[in-house]
């Protein structure tokens, strides 16, 4: 099992996204029809989703016009609206606008070792019905840069590296600012630093400069060096590595004022349960070989903590949770590590170099 690839031909935004939306028209199509479920199950009615997609669509324009004609330009080869699109693409804002709570989510853990590049690798959680959604993307944002991300279809980034020698990681966060007033989605914060950051420092000043209203934590990794974004509505902390090169995030705060504000703490305990099962698995998480590190990431709940999700099958699909992939960063080659599925689903040959 792999997941499907895509590598765009053009290089100017629009033409790249209309590209991209002609080719991938049904998974585009059927991504946005997946989040409209989702945000109805939630309790957000119609009207809500395409104003918040509308505002979202507004503040990227004033933000990156380049990326606003991109999505306009998927709109236009899936045949959807560009409203339709940014909701992709604001999918954790228009989530932070309802206060939804979620009890599954992402486990990252990078180790930068004496010698050698970076060791990193992280499972991606989200809601079983949307398990079609994601997919390969290589794009060159400029002449000579390439990027390869982990996304889903429609959405501009998530995970992902650049051949400039810097990657990413992502995981979602919760904040008392978060709010309903929707800002640039985070989404694309993580897409600018792939396309133009070359440095932690860049990727901080990226993460500053966007008004956003709902949070994030993207971890950015060079061969050199690493720090973990935290970003709210509240303002952006870097959490740099420990002593020991070790630098690990879940689904809550680490900086100390952020975490004051965390948004439903006492109802997400599981993330707290998986960031001690990463620093109790450190020596595996620190090994050369992806495989072994995959396997550190292995701990099922109730007797483990949930670092390895499964649905549940009885509760409805907002409440469904299930590791969708594992993905690591080959920061040397500029190329992703990914495997399709949690880490007890992981061999020697399920890993997808792309």
């Amino acid at each position: 099992m792999t997941f499907p690839t895509f590598i765009s031909s053009q290089t100017e935004p629009r033409a790249r996204g209309k590209e991209f939306g002609t080719h991938l028209r049904k998974r585009v199509a059927a991504n946005f029809a997946g989040y409209t479920d989702l945000f109805r199950v939630a309790g957000a009615r119609p009207a809500q989703v395409r104003a918040w997609g509308e505002r979202a669509l507004e503040r990227s324009a004033a933000w990156a016009p380049h990326l606003a004609d991109e999505m306009a330009g998927i709109a236009a080869g899936a045949g959807l609206q560009p409203w339709q699109v940014a909701v992709v693409n604001a999918r954790t804002e228009i989530l932070a606008a309802i206060d939804f709570v979620g009890h599954g989510e992402c486990s990252t853990s990078v180790v930068l070792p004496d010698t050698g590049p970076p060791r990193t690798v992280q499972t991606w959680d989200w809601h079983d019905h949307l398990r079609d959604a994601p997919l390969l993307w290589e794009y060159e944002p400029d002449p000579g840069r390439v990027v390869r991300t982990f996304t889903e279809a429609g959405a501009l980034a998530k995970i992902g590296v650049s051949t400039a020698g810097l990657g990413v990681h992502y995981n979602i966060l919760r904040h008392e600012s978060d709010t309903a007033d929707l800002g640039v989605p985070v989404h694309l914060i993580a897409r600018r630093i792939l396309d133009e950051a070359a440095t932690v420092e860049d990727a901080a000043g990226i993460a500053r400069s966007a008004t956003v209203s709902a949070s994030t934590v993207i971890t950015v990794v060079t061969t050199s060096e690493a720090a973990s974004i935290e970003i709210s509505p509240a303002g952006v902390a870097v959490i740099p590595p420990d002593s020991e090169g070790v630098l690990q995030h879940c689904n809550h705060f680490l900086d100390e004022r952020l975490e004051a504000g965390v948004r439903h703490a006492s109802g997400r305990p599981g993330t707290y349960d998986r960031l001690r099962h990463l620093r109790d698995h450190v020596a595996g998480l620190s090994a050369p070989d992806l495989h072994t590190r995959a396997l550190a990431l292995l701990g099922h709940a109730p007797e483990d903590a949930p670092v390895c999700a499964h649905p549940d099958l009885t509760q409805p699909l907002n409440q469904r949770w299930e590791t969708l992939a594992t993905i690591s960063l080959d920061l040397p080659a500029g190329r992703l590590r990914v495997h399709q599925g949690g880490p007890c689903q992981v061999t020697e040959s399920t890993w997808q170099t792309f």
